[in-house]
């Protein structure tokens, strides 16, 4: 096998961003459950202070 450098080979895909707004904690991850990428990798879900 032959790489351009030091970096695993991995099948990542960055399916994009969404900012959503939300009373609290709770009602983000039930808005993340239903994305459609939950179904097959990871949702991230991290906190927006303006």
């Amino acid at each position: 096998m032959v790489a351009d450098g030091p970096f695993a080979e991995t099948k990542d895909f960055v399916g994009g961003l969404l900012i959503i707004e939300c009373a609290d904690l709770d009602e983000a991850i039930e808005i993340a459950a239903g994305h459609p990428y939950a179904r097959w990798g990871g949702v991230e879900i991290r906190p927006l202070w303006e």
